[in-house]
């Protein structure tokens, strides 16, 4: 009885000072149990979500073909997503600096392997569909911290993105690769790669400060017509 009276007071004090009361005593078994049920159901439907991402296919469906050139050839024609557009969805995912991008066709079909340097500080990998940019898988890169330092260094001064250096090799052919190299000299540049409508290969650099574009030394493209030219 005096429990009742408790209650009734007490509500009676909040609604005079405007206030609302819960009757959680009364039911505080109940209001658990849905709190609980609808955790575990949020739960379950974030593991569906992330598993849906993580074992997401390809919309076109294409197997590793090792014939070189010709591998090339193939998913650059079948390709929907150019290199800047999957540049651009993978930073949607991930807010940074592309350091690379690989069109690949392998498990789950055609796609865009993108790396990118997070705000984070960390290094990402994210999977893209090559037909629609939806991201199909997206992890860390528990890859060496001196690569990583190496790139933040080399990315700090440059005013050339992985999207520009691959509209500036565009007119060369398909892109099928952008990665940010310091095997041609001293300093890093954008090695792009690209595939003509012949099926020729093409490795070509673009200066990350500059945008300038040149043509990779004769000897580091054994696949490539090279003719020095800068234009």
């Amino acid at each position: 009885m005096k429990r009742h009276l408790i209650i009734a007071t007490a509500a009676a004090a909040a609604l005079i000072a405007g206030g609302t009361v819960t009757a959680v005593a009364a039911g505080s078994g109940s209001g658990s149990g849905s709190a609980q049920s609808s955790a575990q159901q949020t739960t379950r439907h974030t593991e569906a979500s992330t598993a849906q991402v993580q074992d997401g296919r390809s919309s076109i469906p294409m197997a590793d073909d090792a014939a070189a050139g010709q591998g090339d050839l193939r998913e650059a024609k079948a390709a929907k997503v150019t290199a800047p557009d999957a540049a651009a969805a993978a930073l949607k995912a991930v807010p940074g600096t592309v350091t690379g991008l690989d069109l690949d066709a392998d498990r789950p079909g055609l796609v865009w392997d993108a790396e990118v340097l997070g705000k984070d500080g960390k290094q990402h990998e994210v999977t893209l569909d090559a037909g629609t940019a939806r991201v199909l898988n997206q992890q860390l890169d528990r890859g060496d911290d001196d690569d990583r330092g190496q790139r933040q260094a080399a990315l700090k001064n440059a005013s050339t993105t992985a999207a520009d250096a691959a509209r500036t090799a565009a007119p060369r052919g398909t892109v099928t690769s952008v990665e940010l190299d310091d095997d041609h000299g001293a300093e890093a540049a954008w090695e792009v790669e690209t595939v003509t409508k012949d099926g020729k290969q093409h490795t070509l650099l673009v200066d990350p400060q500059s945008g300038k574009l040149s043509a990779a030394p004769s000897h580091d493209d054994n696949n490539d017509d090279n003719d020095g030219s800068d234009d």
